[in-house]
């Protein structure tokens, strides 16, 4: 459940801290004194879109926080599949802030995490349910969806959707392989000229490189063959005076005559012939690079300037590098052959989207039936509560029609009312008024609320358009809600407000010039007397708060 909020600097709430309880949660308080702020704080929490004109005037940033307590089993292991743990006593700490400039930074339990991720997280703790969501049960295209989530449990639609997307890939290649004869042919002509293009170079992986590497080298020849020639010389072979080779051997008769008196001689000679060994590698070495003969540089460098051009011209075509051009070769050889047997593959995918079509058909019908069953199921469920609200004569359809395939099945959901006897179901849109469909929205929460385990049921003024005895039914119907999830309900009405377990009341004042909400809990004395102000009057009478106190008498009872 939803145990602790924290608002700093949201609109005209400078800093509030309200702590809710299990069961019902009732917040009420003057036009004006910030309700909605609460709902659009928990909003944030929940990752709604944020923006700078949130900020109270004259702060640079804002703040929401929420601790969340008593997270079931089931919703904890939902959680912890995310990657989120809960902390040692079972608890998840949420805190989003807000900067000048519109952009936000969230954490969980003091890690900050994606808003994807919070998103993601808080859809198995809270769930609101504000006027808007009416405008959503009038719209047809959201039926199936409601549909759907009331069957989550028994029905699994992932085997249609993965053959359905297979045959989407299918019909997709099936296209591409149906060109007319003139494309077909253009197509060919055009792979054909590329593949000749490029086979007549005989392109070879790393030929650029080793182009580029003769090319210095030949560029530098006189520099290469003089200091080449010289190194030997130094170092290995001389034969105009003593080379270093040469120098070490005679080092070397040297130091065996002293053998007899230096104790270090087969040591030293041991180094010595190491280091001719080095001296005649790094000779052979420079003497190799200017044993390549060129014959004419001019001529030869012509040639790799002419073989560079050539790779550099199939570059900009075809490729970056040598080894993407000849990626780029493989994939039209590829495209060519299958157009050129795209006769024999056109028949070899017909049949596969035959049998995939054929397949998904099946599928769909399977989940059609389910569907039907549970249409029944949730209309009944929706209807018993509509009864409790008074709204006994409503019947209420969800008509299901057939259409084509798509990635949810060949289904066409609409919701139907009929709120008269005799006449005949119609849509939502056509029938219901605002009292209506906050009844009809109320029943089909509560039908959601036993699959669903969502933690925290958030209702913003869902008793618009309800007055009298409906009204205190709603309330009643909220209390005995809070059974199965913690309840917090914004309300404006009297009848209401009597079932809650915890009233809180909002209000605003004046300090230092500025306006300022903030929100306590109400004892039964102060819950009674705000329950007499909701039902009107310009002053509070003693007849007005005997009312009061009937009203929180008969919720009491109610359960």
């Amino acid at each position: 459940m939803l145990q602790a909020l924290h608002i700093t600097n949201i609109a005209i709430i400078k800093s509030t801290d309200i702590n809710f309880s299990p069961g019902f949660n009732v917040l009420t308080g003057e036009t004006g004194a910030g309700k909605s702020m609460i709902i659009d704080s928990i909003s944030l929490l929940t990752g709604a879109r944020t923006s700078k004109e949130l900020i109270r005037n004259g702060a640079d940033k804002a703040m929401v926080s929420a601790y969340f307590s008593d997270i079931s089993d089931t919703n904890r292991a939902m959680i912890s599949e995310l990657g989120v743990e809960c902390d040692e006593e079972g608890g998840l700490f949420v805190q989003r802030d807000i900067t000048a400039d519109g952009k936000s930074k969230v954490r969980i339990n003091s890690r900050t995490v994606p808003l994807s991720l919070v998103r993601n997280v808080l859809k198995y703790l809270i769930n609101i349910h504000g006027q808007h969501d009416n405008q959503a049960l009038l719209d047809r295209t959201q039926h199936l969806s409601l549909l759907d989530a009331y069957l989550d449990s028994s029905l699994d639609k992932s085997e249609y959707q993965n053959t359905y997307k297979e045959l989407l890939e299918v019909k997709k290649k099936l296209n591409e392989l149906l060109l007319d004869d003139s494309e077909k042919q253009r197509m060919i002509d055009l792979y054909r000229y590329q593949l000749n293009d490029i086979d007549s170079a005989k392109l070879k992986k790393g030929e650029e490189e080793a182009l580029e590497e003769r090319k210095k080298k030949i560029k530098n020849i006189e520099k290469i063959s003089k200091n080449s020639n010289l190194i030997y010389r130094a170092l290995y072979h001389n034969g105009k005076g003593a080379s270093a080779y040469q120098l070490i051997d005679m080092a070397k008769t040297s130091i065996e005559k002293l053998s007899d008196v230096f104790e270090k001689s087969d040591e030293f000679i041991d180094k010595l012939d190491e280091i001719q060994i080095q001296l005649r590698d790094i000779a052979e070495y420079c003497n190799d690079l200017c044993d390549d003969d060129v014959g004419d540089p001019d001529k030869a460098l012509d040639i790799i300037e002419s073989r560079l051009d050539t790779i550099n011209r199939l570059k900009r075509k075809y490729g970056s590098d040598i080894p993407e051009i000849l990626e780029f070769r493989q994939n039209i050889k590829h495209k060519l052959e299958e157009i050129e047997f795209s006769d024999i593959q056109s028949a070899e995918y017909s049949k596969k989207a035959i049998e995939l079509e054929a397949k998904a058909k099946k599928l769909a019908l399977e989940i059609t039936k389910i569907r039907k069953n549970g249409a029944q199921s949730l209309a009944n469920e929706i209807m018993a509560e509509l009864m409790y609200l008074d709204m006994g004569k409503v019947k209420f359809h969800v008509e299901i029609e057939d259409c084509e395939l798509n990635s949810n099945g060949c289904n066409d959901v609409c919701f139907l009312i009929c709120t008269n006897p005799g006449e005949s179901p119609k849509p939502l849109s056509k029938i219901a008024s605002g009292g209506e469909l906050a009844r009809i929205m109320l029943a089909m929460k509560t039908v959601f609320a036993k699959k669903e385990g969502t933690e925290t049921l958030i209702y913003d003024e869902i008793d618009t358009g309800i007055s009298g005895r409906t009204a205190q039914k709603l309330g009643f119907k909220l209390k005995a809600g809070a059974k199965y999830s913690q309840v917090i309900c914004i309300t404006h009405s009297a009848q209401v407000a009597s079932s809650a377990d915890t009233h809180l009341y909002i209000e605003k004042n004046q300090v230092n010039n500025r306006t300022e909400t903030s929100v306590r809990e109400l004892d039964e004395d102060q819950k009674i007397y705000e329950i007499a102000r909701i039902m009107g009057g310009s002053e509070i009478t003693d007849k007005l708060l005997s009312s009061a106190k009937e009203l929180v008498i008969q919720a009491q009872q109610s359960l």
